[in-house]
């Protein structure tokens, strides 16, 4: 995606009531778009997409449970359209619709939002997700997968969503790469002290 300038989400009301302080478990809240993906600098047709990899592969290593982000308006297969669609929604500070029920918070102490890096910054789907939950006192990791950016801004876009959680370590893995991320995906657990299978 082309790197533009990123706008800070801002929180909204009408969060469902927070969950008990003594919640211990983790989930994992994916988003991910299959179809044609940016692939050091050409394009790479995926039936899978690559943060998809990434979150099956966290969920074979961490006891935890797992979530899809899916869109009630999917993205488009093509990535052109994607990234032109992306440019208006954050132009526009854009919501866009999730399709079915948003999970039930109260069980996790822990959340990971994984999602790509599009134009610097998550995709506003995920801004949709955090700013629809109270994660009050929760402990949030980002990951992302990303062809240039890392990280982006998604460090301070959640903690500009998420009012009073934690923002923990982020774990970043470049796209192209993802299939051999094991040992970073090892490594962030240590750092983390997330709880492992």
């Amino acid at each position: 995606m082309c790197l533009l300038p990123a706008r800070p989400a801002q929180p909204r009301a009408g969060r469902p009531a927070r969950s008990s302080p003594a919640a211990t478990s983790v989930l994992l809240a994916c988003f991910s778009r299959p179809g044609e993906n940016y692939h050091y600098g050409g394009r790479r047709n995926l039936k899978v997409g690559n943060t998809q990899v990434l979150a099956q592969m966290i969920s074979e290593r961490l006891d935890c449970d797992l979530h899809r982000i899916r869109a009630a308006d999917p993205y488009p297969d093509d990535y052109g359209q994607t990234v032109a669609r992306n440019v208006r929604e954050q132009d526009a500070d854009a919501r866009p619709a999730i399709a079915g029920p948003l999970p039930d918070l109260g069980r996790y102490g822990t959340v990971l939002l994984a999602g790509p890096i599009w134009n610097v910054r998550a995709p506003m789907i995920m801004t949709t997700f955090t700013e629809k939950l109270d994660l009050t006192g929760k402990t949030v990791h980002p990951v992302t997968t990303y062809a240039v950016s890392g990280l982006g801004t998604t460090e301070r876009d959640y903690a500009a969503s998420c009012p009073g959680a934690t923002i923990g370590d982020g774990l970043a893995v470049r796209g192209e790469e993802v299939t051999g991320a094991g040992p970073d995906i090892d490594a962030w657990l240590r750092r983390t002290g997330l709880p492992r299978r």
